[in-house]
């Protein structure tokens, strides 16, 4: 490989969640000997062509306001088109902070107090204060498992849906379970979001982070009546490893819907961006495809040799092998625990912090999320301390 995907790098002491958000909150004493494998970023550095651009731009020695140049359009649409084979025009692009603040404002802006909205879980649990928190209601159609694959439960969605209901939150690909929706799945769920006016908003933040043979399927690319009910979010914050730089965008066909984010957004004065997280995406989208391809390869090789791992160390433990995302969905439940005990076990026996599976609301509970995007090292330390805590139960 070309990228140095093994490399590690010290992050603690940079003000970052993963590791010193944990030690503040666990105490810097025990944090010092837990691996953190729980937020959603990457421990690799970003591609030498983001921070030759951030160098270049830091030069200048002046960082006030900023436009979004047509640049950054361009090269968001050069992207999904190359990547994911969706036409869009700048047009139809707009600047949000991140993939959770986006999708607020957009249910903010497309609801009402008491309105319904629907998530289906488990499912990145921001959903749930994004659509509590502005005092809308909480409606879960939550996916099933058949033959070990996660599913849209279809004849629950229509049951689920009545006149106050206005919005379904997409997760495309899916986090925490890995599903990359195939055409055909989105398709049913545009057919009864059409027919009962509900407005779908997908997150595609990991929308580049797939591994063949699946292939990621824009929502919005699979009908012109998808596209024009419908607001898609995404980011390259995930891909690229920048999620510190705030820069997200939202892309919707439609020009009453974006007319109305946009005077949403600006209001709240969302709307300039963060300079740095303007010169990233530009030079990710530009320069970065070649770093994107290694970076696939390497998490492949991380998900392969966990799953092999548990096979063969850990059988009573069940990987649900991602399609997408650098996070796996671990099955835990053959060790009886409840939620708090199974964080507890994990935090204080293997000594690995993860996200425990009820946070991510119905059918999470016995399940953890493991972040393996990390050095390869890292995964296998990890795994060879839950292998010695198991033993020890």
């Amino acid at each position: 490989m070309k990228y140095n995907f093994d490399e590690f790098v010290d992050r603690r002491g940079t003000y970052c969640v993963k590791y010193d958000a944990m030690a503040s909150v666990i105490g810097r004493d025990v944090a010092e000997d837990v691996i953190p494998m729980w937020v959603a970023d990457m421990d690799f550095k970003s591609p030498q062509c983001i921070v030759d651009a951030l160098k270049k731009r830091l030069e200048h020695e002046v960082f006030g306001y900023t436009i979004k140049p047509d640049l950054f359009f361009e090269s968001i649409v050069e992207w999904v088109k190359k990547r994911h084979q969706w036409d869009i025009q700048k047009d139809w692009i707009s600047f949000c902070p991140g993939v959770v603040s986006g999708l607020t404002i957009a249910i903010e802006q497309f609801t009402k107090p008491g309105d319904k909205v629907i998530v289906q879980p488990p499912v990145y649990f921001p959903f749930f204060s994004s659509v509590e928190n502005i005092g809308r209601k909480i409606v879960y159609n939550q996916l099933k498992i058949e033959d070990g694959k996660y599913k849209f439960n279809i004849e629950d969605l229509k049951n689920k849906i009545d006149a106050d209901t206005k919005i379904l939150i997409l997760s495309n690909p899916h986090n925490p379970v890995g599903r990359v929706w195939t055409r055909d799945e989105l398709l049913e769920i545009s057919n009864i979001c059409n027919e009962n006016n509900v407005l779908v908003i997908s997150d595609e933040i990991h929308a580049d982070v797939v591994y063949a043979p699946a292939k990621h399927i824009p929502y919005a690319s699979i009908s012109k009546e998808a596209a024009q009910n419908s607001i898609t979010v995404m980011s390259h914050s995930k891909t690229f490893n920048v999620a510190g730089l705030s820069t997200s965008f939202v892309i919707t066909e439609n020009k009453e819907l974006l007319n109305q984010y946009n005077k949403i957004s600006a209001t709240y004065h969302l709307n300039l961006g963060n300079l740095f997280g303007t010169e990233a995406l530009i030079a990710a989208y530009k320069e970065g495809e070649e770093w994107v391809d290694e970076l696939l390869q390497y998490l492949k090789g991380n998900i392969d040799y966990v799953t092999t791992f548990i096979e063969q160390n850990i059988p009573n433990l069940k990987v649900v092998v991602p399609e997408a995302t650098f996070l796996m969905w671990i099955d835990c439940s053959s060790l009886g625990m409840n939620s708090k005990e199974l964080n507890d076990f994990f935090l204080n026996k293997v000594k690995v912090a993860v996200n425990e599976g009820s946070i991510f609301g119905l059918g999470g509970e016995g399940f953890i999320r493991l972040n393996i995007g990390c050095p390869r090292n890292t995964v296998i330390k990890a795994l060879n301390r839950l292998k010695q805590a198991i033993e020890c139960i």
